[in-house]
């Protein structure tokens, strides 16, 4: 399961209606990489693909690919406002690891492969 915080969800809204596309989704994602083994992946979408999880959370569709779905249960996405501006935090307790930057993690089991210059 993942959570949105409230505030997330609206600033999410708020950022896909500033868009041109129709029937845009939030898709999050993990792939291969990142100085800690895998990196986060999260934009807009309208492509659906077979595997594909969508989800719903107060009127925003949240779209999670099948294989990075185990990696992400339970997943909190927030944001968080700051006096340099404001910025999505995630919390995962999937993973062991994390680089400084917060963009990259790695579990118990597995490691990724990782790639330091990403970060």
């Amino acid at each position: 399961m993942i959570t949105i915080s409230e505030t997330a969800n609206e600033k999410i809204k708020a950022m896909l209606a500033e868009e041109e596309t129709p029937d845009l989704f939030l898709r999050i994602g993990v792939k291969e990489g990142g100085c800690s083994g895998f990196s986060y992946g999260m934009g807009f979408d309208d492509e659906k693909h077979s595997g594909d999880e969508e989800l719903m959370f107060d009127g925003l569709k949240v779209v999670v690919d099948g294989d990075s779905m185990k990696y992400l249960n339970g997943l909190e996405i927030d944001f968080k406002e700051s006096a340099m501006g404001g910025g999505f935090t995630i919390q995962n307790p999937n993973a062991v690891a994390t680089c400084g930057c917060g963009q990259s993690f790695r579990t118990a089991t597995e490691a990724g492969k990782p790639n330091p210059e990403q970060c």
